[in-house]
């Protein structure tokens, strides 16, 4: 029997419907919604995100500023831009647009920004406080993947978990949050490939989530019968946006799994929206 494949847009909308009174609340007591956002260069997939971010932003009454650098922009010129919209009252979320040119320090960056103006849920406070066990401001993707999750009504507790990759913004914040509910987490990374113990971890994951952006990685004959699987991999293969999972194989496995596109990105979407009206209510009772 086929999985049950996860609407990430269904999830989105209901997560964006939530938010309405939110929004509507804040702006009738005078509080500010401003997304501003920091580009720098001409990534395709980022001008992608960032044109998704904008119509979301606008479909909610949200204002989105986007700042666009040349990828010759120096250091200290990205921090000075990150200090003005931090003493900025009308600014309530920042985000940096991802991926930053080799010569700049992205956790400098990140460590600069205030927290409760840190959509993307990624200062060393934010962080913190997911190893707490006591998130606040989440990074969205690994916020969109509990949702995701959640949504299945597949009981967390005790369950095997395997998470592929192993990035700040994605493999290691969903691994704790996955932790705080009591699931056996491991984290797979290159060196698990390189040993070739990748398919023994992903045939014991009962909740697998594969992060890493490389087409296919994961075999459908390696998934285990019944797990949850999501897939946040986006990748081009001849024309077609493709996950990390092979797909077709896979849903003959699991229970559910998330498509690409229309799984995990329209939800990490809808969590900045949720992000930015946090961080607004944050300011507004500071």
């Amino acid at each position: 029997m086929s999985a049950e494949i996860i609407d990430g847009k269904k999830i989105a909308n209901k997560i964006k419907e939530d938010l309405k009174d939110e929004i509507e609340i804040l702006k009738k007591r005078g509080n500010s919604l401003f997304l501003s956002a920091i580009q720098v260069g001409e990534n395709p997939g980022s001008k992608v995100y960032v044109r998704a971010q904008k119509k979301s932003c606008e479909s909610m009454g949200i204002e989105y500023n986007l700042h666009q650098f040349n990828e010759n922009i120096t250091q200290e010129e990205l921090m000075d831009s990150i200090r003005k919209l931090n003493r900025d009252p009308n600014v309530s979320g920042i985000i940096l647009q991802m991926p930053l040119p080799s010569h700049i320090d992205v956790r400098k960056l990140q460590q600069l920004i205030d927290p409760k103006k840190d959509a993307e849920g990624v200062s060393p406070t934010n962080m913190g406080e997911v190893v707490y066990g006591k998130p606040v401001l989440v990074p969205c993707t690994a916020m969109a993947i509990m949702e995701i999750i959640n949504s299945t009504k597949v009981k967390l507790y005790g369950k095997e978990a395997v998470m592929v990759g192993h990035s700040d913004i994605v493999g290691k914040p969903t691994a704790l949050l996955l932790l705080d509910k009591f699931v056996t987490t491991s984290v797979c990374h290159i060196a698990t490939g390189e040993r070739g113990s990748l398919p023994s971890y992903v045939r014991n994951a009962e909740i697998l989530i594969v992060a890493v952006g490389k087409a296919n990685l994961i075999k459908g004959e390696w998934v285990k019968k019944g797990a949850v699987v999501i897939d946040v991999g986006i990748n081009r293969v001849k024309g077609k946006i493709v996950g990390d999972v092979e797909f077709e194989i896979a849903r003959e496995k699991a229970s559910y799994i998330t498509p690409v596109p229309g799984g995990v990105g329209p939800v990490t979407t809808a969590m900045l929206l949720k992000n930015t009206v946090e961080a607004a209510k944050m300011q507004a009772n500071k």
